[in-house]
């Protein structure tokens, strides 16, 4: 994570963000999935969750059916990682290992679990997760989160951060 909140895959910030209409789709690749991060119109990013997505995620923040996000950038993580896994990448009982990974090393890091940082863990996972199955290496991390502190220090405070 930079010190702007963001990782390497999506910049973060603490705009409120509703959750996607209904009826719509998901990314239906990784690369759409990896270009809707950076352009993530408000409402307008579907996201359909599966039972047994919510199976193995019973702390996912929910409003029924339907996952609930403080801002874009955490609708993009999540529609990032529904195309990984529809696309066959990771199964979702990886998924929820990798994330009870993260959740836990940020316990052990002094992380007071209040439920604030839920999808910070969720983007370290998918992080992680994405690079274990070979969708990106470690430099490519380090060069995208290099490339958003760089657009974050050139964006005027109040404007979309853009690559």
């Amino acid at each position: 994570m930079d010190e702007h909140g963001g990782t390497a895959m999506i910049p973060t910030s603490n705009a409120p963000h509703r959750p996607p209409a209904p009826g719509a789709s998901a990314t239906a690749n990784a690369q759409d999935a990896q270009n809707a991060a950076t352009h993530v119109p408000d409402a307008t990013l579907a996201i359909h969750a599966s039972p047994e997505m919510f199976a193995h995620l019973p702390d996912l923040p929910r409003d029924g059916d339907a996952p609930v996000f403080n801002a874009p950038w955490e609708a993009a993580a999540f529609a990032m990682t529904l195309a990984l896994q529809r696309q066959g990448v990771f199964t979702w009982a990886e998924w929820a290992a990798f994330l009870h990974d993260a959740i836990r090393d940020a316990q052990a890091a002094g992380d007071p679990d209040l439920g604030d940082t839920y999808y910070r863990h969720w983007l370290t996972a998918l992080e992680r997760i994405a690079a274990t199955k070979g969708c990106v290496t470690h430099q490519g991390l380090l060069d995208r989160r290099e490339a958003w502190d760089r657009a974050a220090r050139r964006t005027p405070h109040g404007q979309p951060i853009e690559l």
